[in-house]
């Protein structure tokens, strides 16, 4: 199975790590957040990567090389002028052989314990162009109630709000190649039409998940990792 990654992003807020490497780069306790993001992947059957490179690609490249040393087949979809999301990804399945009538495509900055095998059944069995992996909204801040004489009656520290937001991980169906821009965001073009189509999946995950786009992202991330790789175990592929 084919995985596109978008790998180009710039992480301006995490600077100075990125000054020398797109976000996806940056390391998490020696190996970079994709390489971890990859990990997880080919518990699910990925075997093909097709990196969706522009700023400083070379540093992926580099890294990853044809991908035989880290158990995959590595791809390069170079950006020679910013392509948006959308566009990059347009690029990047001229790479994918026209057999693959799916293919996995994420946020080269995440990291995930989602069930793709159960997200794949979930898509094939909608008949849906595209699906998307839903994550809960965690409040940043504490959430307080109070009650009629104004005493606090609770006291919860950022918790998971009744929200599903997205999470930058899709299955994608083939002929999702033509409705993608040619330049520009999916998230602004293609997913509202199919989603106006009712041909937009969504699959809703309690599973761990978080981004890394900042400084203060990254110490966390450093922390819970532990958590992140314990739950890597061998999954059935999609």
């Amino acid at each position: 199975m084919y995985a596109l990654l978008l790998a180009g992003g710039k992480g301006e807020r995490l600077r100075p790590h990125t000054n020398d490497r797109p976000k996806p780069m940056v390391e998490l306790r020696g190996k970079p957040i994709i390489g971890h993001q990859i990990q997880w992947l080919r518990q699910y059957g990925v075997t093909d990567v097709v990196f969706l490179v522009g700023y400083h690609g070379e540093a992926v490249k580099e890294y990853f090389r044809d991908g035989a040393a880290h158990g995959f087949r590595a791809h390069y979809s170079t950006e020679e002028t910013p392509l948006g999301r959308g566009g990059a990804i347009r690029q990047g399945l001229g790479l994918v052989p026209p057999s693959q009538k799916l293919v996995l495509a994420a946020n080269g900055d995440i990291l995930s314990l989602a069930d793709l095998g159960a997200m794949v059944r979930q898509h094939r069995d909608t008949g849906c162009t595209a699906t998307v992996l839903l994550t809960r909204l965690k409040s940043p801040y504490a959430i307080v109630e109070i009650d009629n004489n104004r005493l606090v009656a609770s006291f919860k520290e950022k918790p998971f709000l009744p929200h599903w937001i997205n999470a930058g991980v899709y299955v994608l169906s083939r002929e999702i190649e033509g409705l993608l821009p040619l330049k520009g965001d999916h998230e602004d073009s293609t997913f509202p039409q199919l989603a106006a189509r009712r041909k937009l999946g969504g699959f809703t995950s309690d599973a761990f998940w978080r981004t890394v786009d900042t400084l203060k992202d990254l110490h966390e991330a450093e922390q819970e990792l532990d958590r992140f790789l314990s739950g890597l175990k061998t999954q059935p592929a999609p």
